[in-house]
C-alpha cells in the first residue's frame, strides 16, 4: 500500500498539473470503488479550478475555488496517471484541465476511494477525526508520542501503525525508523523510555524525509503520476533484506506479525 511519502510524492506530481487550472472534464468511469463514488461529483468539479493540493496521512486533497474539496486515497493498487497514452479498463476517473491535460485514476484492484466534502469541513472527514499528529508536523513530538503510548502494551512496531497515534507510516517506514533507532519492534510500547523516543522521533522524521526526496518506494502497483519508478527502495537499511548484514555487521531477520514481515537487526535493535 501505498504509504505517506508515497502519497505526499503524488500530490506534488498532480500539483505540477492542476493547481491554478480548471477542470474541463471531470469523468469517473464506474460507481464505485472501494466505496461509493459521490454521484454529484461530475456537477461540482466541471468547471471548478483547482485551488491547492495537500495530504493528510495517506490521503491527498485537491481544493476548489467553489469550496469543495476531493479527498482520494489509492488503496492497495492505485496510482495517478499524467497524459496516458491510453485509456484502460483500470482507469476509473478522468479529470482533464482547460490546458488539455488528462490526469486519469488508475485502481486494478479498487481499494482507493475518491470523496467529496466542503473545504471548510474536510478536518471532520470521518476517517481524520480519530488520526493523530503528523509525523512531519510541528504536533510530532517524543512528549506527544509518549502521550500516546503510555500504558500500551502493544508491541512498538503494532502501536506505529496505529493511526490513532501517529497519522501516515505504514509498514516499511516503521521498519526503517526502529532500526535507525535501535528498537526492537517486539519492544511494548510504553515501556520506552523518553531518551529512546527522541531517537525514534527523529529516525521516523529523517526515513520519511529521505523517502520523499527519493519519490517513495516502489512496490508491486506504486509508481508516480509521471510513471518514474519510487527508488527509496535502494536505501532500505532493513526492510525486504532478510539475511543480509545490516549495517552494524548483524544479520537481518524477518517475522510475521499480524500477517504483515517484519525486518529487524537482533544485534542493534534491543
Amino acid at each position: 500500500m501505498p504509504e505517506l511519502p508515497e502519497v505526499e510524492t503524488t500530490v506534488a506530481g498532480l500539483r505540477s498539473v492542476l493547481e491554478g487550472s480548471v477542470l474541463t472534464r471531470v469523468e469517473p468511469r464506474r460507481a464505485d470503488l472501494r466505496f461509493p463514488i459521490p454521484a454529484d461529483l461530475r456537477q461540482r468539479l466541471t468547471g471548478a479550478r483547482v485551488t491547492g493540493l495537500s495530504r493528510r496521512a495517506k490521503y491527498g486533497l485537491v481544493e476548489t475555488d467553489r469550496g469543495d474539496t476531493l479527498i482520494f486515497h489509492l488503496g492497495m493498487s492505485g496510482r495517478w496517471r499524467i497524459d496516458p497514452a491510453e485509456i484502460g479498463a483500470h482507469d476509473h476517473l478522468l479529470l482533464e484541465t482547460e490546458g488539455g491535460r488528462l490526469l486519469s485514476l488508475n485502481d486494478p484492484r479498487r481499494f482507493g476511494s475518491l470523496d467529496l466534502v466542503r473545504s471548510d469541513a474536510w478536518a471532520d472527514y470521518a476517517p481524520f477525526t480519530r488520526m493523530g499528529p503528523e509525523p512531519l508536523g510541528p504536533d510530532f513530538s517524543a512528549d506527544a508520542l509518549a502521550r500516546a503510548l503510555e500504558g500500551k502494551a502493544a508491541s512498538i512496531k503494532s502501536a506505529l501503525l496505529d493511526q490513532r497515534v501517529v497519522a501516515g507510516l505504514g509498514n516499511i517506514y516503521v521498519c526503517e525508523a526502529l532500526n535507525m533507532a535501535g528498537i526492537a519492534p517486539t519492544r511494548p510500547a510504553g515501556r520506552i523510555g523518553r531518551a529512546r523516543l527522541i531517537l525514534l522521533v527523529e529516525a521516523i522524521r529523517q526515513v520519511l524525509t529521505a523517502a520523499i526526496a527519493a519519490g517513495g518506494s516502489t512496490l508491486r502497483d506504486y509508481a508516480r503520476p509521471d510513471g518514474e519508478l519510487g527508488y527509496f527502495s535502494k536505501q532500505w537499511r532493513v526492510y525486504g533484506r532478510e539475511g543480509e548484514s545490516c549495517a552494524c555487521g548483524g544479520t537481518i531477520r524477518r517475522r510475521t506479525d499480524g500477517g504483515r514481515s517484519t525486518f529487524y537487526c537482533p544485534k542493534c535493535q534491543k
